[in-house]
């Protein structure tokens, strides 16, 4: 091997390692929880800016979205959404969902307020967005009981939706029932069902996040207490549930799924 082909081997290493070594050894460092972040962040965006853009949309262009299109809508969004970055920070897009993995064992506690300040800061970003864009109130894009309707009734509504939503996010991430990313198709499925015939008494949150955004950039906070109440209430539930059906959680599959493939600690090693 000549000198210049000595030089041009040692070049070629000096680039490899600091272009593809040192990045991975970097995506791979615990210490490096902005990813994470970051992920939640752009997740819930997008989920925030289709579950808002419906109804703002709607006031802007009347009868061009249809009720059914706009909560079938945000189940598309989340499934595709699980599917591009679910194995970065597991995909949650909901304080109820990060503090349901918490509760289970699944996810560090640690980590359920960045994934909270992040999941509220996504979706204030979106309902601004949607609001510098559209240019209608972003009371169009939230969530509130519907007229007729105490809050205790859309508190039920929001507390047994979630209960159900986030059973299926926990039943398809534990165990030998774990199906990997495509559990993307079962929780979106199940927040589009679940629009369909639940959204005309609270809206079908589920989401403290998906209707704080827009209840903070619209200024109207009516009945906010039961689009948070509800949606941990029935989390609560859901984690309860699980522990009834599966036994405890923190096993590798629950924790690969709450955590993504990131940096995954796993709680009880030995359990599937």
């Amino acid at each position: 091997m000549t000198e210049s082909d000595e030089h041009t081997k040692e070049r070629f290493e000096e680039w490899f390692e600091a272009a593809v070594i040192h990045p991975i050894e970097d995506f791979q460092d615990p210490k490096q929880e902005w990813r994470r972040l970051f992920s939640e962040l752009l997740g819930t965006f997008f989920l925030v800016l289709v579950a808002a853009g419906g109804g703002m949309m709607g006031q802007a262009f009347p009868n061009t979205i249809t009720r059914a299109a706009a909560v079938t809508a945000p189940g598309l969004m989340v499934m595709a959404i699980i599917l591009f970055m679910g194995k970065v920070s597991g995909a949650h897009l909901n304080p109820a969902v990060s503090l349901a993995f918490a509760a289970r064992g699944d996810f560090p506690w640690r980590r359920v307020p960045g994934y909270i300040v992040v999941q509220l800061a996504g979706a204030t970003l979106a309902a601004l967005f949607l609001h510098a864009v559209i240019n209608v109130s972003a009371t169009y894009g939230s969530n509130y009981p519907a007229a007729g309707y105490s809050s205790m009734s859309a508190f039920w509504m929001e507390f047994i939706l979630t209960l159900g939503l986030v059973s299926v996010i926990l039943g398809t991430a534990s165990g030998a029932q774990n199906i990997g990313i495509v559990g993307a198709f079962g929780v979106g499925a199940y927040i589009a069902l679940a629009g369909l015939w639940g959204s005309p008494i609270s809206g079908t949150s589920m989401n403290p996040a998906r209707t704080f955004g827009p209840d903070l950039v619209g200024r109207d906070w009516t009945a906010y207490w039961v689009y948070v109440a509800g949606p941990i209430a029935g989390a609560a539930a859901a984690v309860v549930c699980g522990f009834v059906l599966r036994g405890r959680g923190g096993g590798k599959s629950g924790s690969g799924a709450a955590q993504g493939a990131l940096y995954t600690e796993v709680a009880i090693p030995g359990k599937d």
